[in-house]
């Protein structure tokens, strides 16, 4: 293994994460693929690999789908509703293609589709390079494009028109629930919102199903707020590209909340408590 070699990998790390975590939902997951992906770089041999960029991603797109093989039947074992493993991000990030929303939407999908429209959608590679990556010929993979595609539109999550105004309905939110004020916290609610909590079975209380309605969230929300312990510390902070909250309890993680709102009212809040995906928070 060269120099140049490391400095090639290393180089194109980020977007092996970027793939790998859209694909997969999960950081500690999307961090074991880019390490399987460095034992497959440093075997490989250096004239056939034309492109490294594409070498790469090509190896970490084969390693996710045989990942999501094993995955779907985890999933369907899991205790609740499953939900990715929320991640601090930046502004530098596309806030819509890493919004928690967004993920949940892509496990909607099978697993070539997932990989096809993230590929082409978000990474930009053009039908050949992905047809390449995912093993297909050209013409299924704009096929299979064009059923993802649909999907996608068919179910987009909302989004708001600026941070800011997600911002306002969140520190919204969080007021409200820390005053009890139920129709406040109402009015800030689609009447349509629904909410999800991930405790994976290890948290005592969480909702093992989807809550919806305005008034039957906010009551939940309210109900949840009389049984935190003291010492709970909610932070305002960037989650999957978007405002969300962080609550800490003598420093550590115990809650992660996420919403979907289009500016004006809070669409969707999803709750991850399951502390193994906590850890990198």
């Amino acid at each position: 293994m060269t120099d140049g070699a490391l400095e090639s990998f290393e180089a194109h790390r980020p977007s092996m994460i970027a793939i790998a975590y859209r694909m997969l939902g999960s950081v500690a997951e999307a961090e074991d693929i880019v390490q399987e992906a460095w034992l497959r770089w440093q075997a490989a041999a250096r004239e056939d690999v034309r492109s490294d960029r594409a070498f790469l991603s090509t190896v970490v797109t084969r390693l996710c789908l045989d990942r999501l093989k094993s995955a779907q039947v985890t999933r369907e074992e899991y205790v609740g509703p499953w939900l990715p493993e929320p991640v601090r991000t930046d502004t530098q990030v596309d806030p819509e293609s890493i919004s928690l929303a967004f993920l949940v939407l892509l496990e909607s999908l099978s697993p070539v589709e997932r990989a096809v429209y993230l590929l082409h959608e978000v990474f930009g590679y053009s039908h050949s390079e992905v047809a390449e990556m995912v093993g297909k010929e050209e013409a299924a993979c704009r096929q299979i494009l064009h059923r993802a595609r649909d999907h996608i539109r068919a179910r987009r999550p909302r989004f708001a028109p600026s941070k800011e105004s997600h911002e306002r309905l969140v520190t919204g939110f969080m007021s409200a629930c820390g005053t009890g004020d139920l129709e406040g916290l109402k009015n800030l609610l689609a009447h349509d919102v629904t909410s999800w909590a991930d405790g994976g079975g290890k948290v005592r209380g969480a909702a093992r199903n989807p809550v919806h309605g305005a008034d039957a969230v906010a009551r939940l929300f309210l109900g949840i707020m009389k049984k935190v312990p003291a010492g709970v510390v909610p932070e305002l902070a960037e989650v999957n590209g978007w405002p969300g909250l962080v609550l800490r309890l003598n420093g550590a993680v115990i809650d992660v909340i996420s919403f979907e709102t289009d500016g004006e009212h809070i669409h969707a809040i999803r709750s991850v408590l399951n502390p193994d995906k906590l850890a990198r928070i």
